[in-house]
């Protein structure tokens, strides 16, 4: 179906909390909620940043309903802390998994709770928040979760069998593998929603490659330098700005023809503008979806 991504459909009434929503792909996917009506949560690590997101959204939309949360995804105690918020809310239209690791530590890292940092970060975090969002969401009708992959999950041939790293390491392997994890996950759990009978359902988006240089300057939240700017132009026949970025992730959440386990990105794979798409074989296979929950629940749980 065409889909404007600037003339979307009016969001009046509806809530969404998006992840590391104070830079990037998240804030930009949180202005145009924001701008189509939308009351939208930004849940962020940094308060300070998180603030100046939020005031950058209010100086765009004067009427803006935006507020913050303290979210630090690779932190279980701090996703714990705001799940309970979040599910005090009266409803809850949608929860964008944006936050993540872009550049991954060249050694590997642990978190807080000794998981591998990446995997925690980017996946493992989201899962817990999602998961304990899921009663909420539930209340709401038509209710959507947005997984954010992303075209680095199309480069692993990871099965999956090693989600925390342990027999190998390096930066890039932890990143792909992490996005595969992401958007296995999305596709997993829209399937035990549907099996459920739930009104809730899940999507997964990837934003293409989009570059901050090629993206709108925005005081306190965005602002490459000219050096930066001028580098990024020079891929600008593969790449698009972050704002663009966000296109396939706003579509996902509000489109009213999008479906349950329905994949959107950019028309031409890298940029351009948002369409269904066909995600990867590796995502949408059940046993690695199935075998991915079951170790999810496992850590947890120790």
């Amino acid at each position: 179906m065409t889909w404007d991504p600037v003339d979307t459909p009016s969001q009046q009434g509806t809530v969404f909390v998006v992840t590391g929503a104070n830079a990037g792909v998240g804030f930009f996917t949180a202005a145009q909620l924001v701008i189509a009506g939308a009351r939208v949560i930004l849940a962020c690590r940094n308060d300070e940043r998180a603030d100046a997101a939020a005031e950058a959204i209010r100086a765009r939309v004067p009427a803006a309903s935006v507020s913050t949360l303290r979210l630090d995804v690779s932190d279980l105690s701090s996703v714990q802390a705001a799940a309970v918020a979040l599910t005090e809310l009266p409803r809850l239209d949608g929860v964008i998994a944006n936050a993540g690791v872009v550049h991954p530590p060249r050694d590997r890292e642990v978190s807080l709770d000794g998981n591998e940092l990446v995997f925690a970060t980017n996946y493992l975090g989201h899962f817990a928040l999602v998961t304990q969002l899921l009663p909420a969401l539930e209340r709401t009708p038509g209710a959507r979760v947005v997984m954010l992959g992303s075209i680095a999950a199309r480069l692993t041939r990871s099965a999956l069998d090693d989600v925390q790293l342990e027999r190998s390491y390096d930066s890039w392997t932890a990143y792909a593998q992490s996005k595969l994890e992401v958007e296995s996950f999305g596709f997993e759990l829209d399937r035990r929603l549907r099996a459920a009978g739930s009104p809730t359902s899940a999507l997964v988006a990837q934003p293409g490659y989009s570059l901050g240089g090629m993206s709108p300057a925005i005081a306190g939240v965005n602002e490459p330098s000219a050096g930066k700017r001028f580098t990024d132009s020079l891929q600008g026949l593969w790449a698009q700005g972050k704002d663009r970025g966000a296109w396939p992730v706003v579509r996902a959440a509000i489109d009213p023809a999008a479906r349950g386990g329905e994949y959107y990105g950019p028309r031409w794979l890298t940029r351009g503008r948002p369409v269904k798409r066909r995600p990867i074989r590796a995502s949408i296979d059940p046993a690695i979806g199935a075998r991915l929950w079951s170790e999810s629940e496992r850590i947890l749980a120790s």
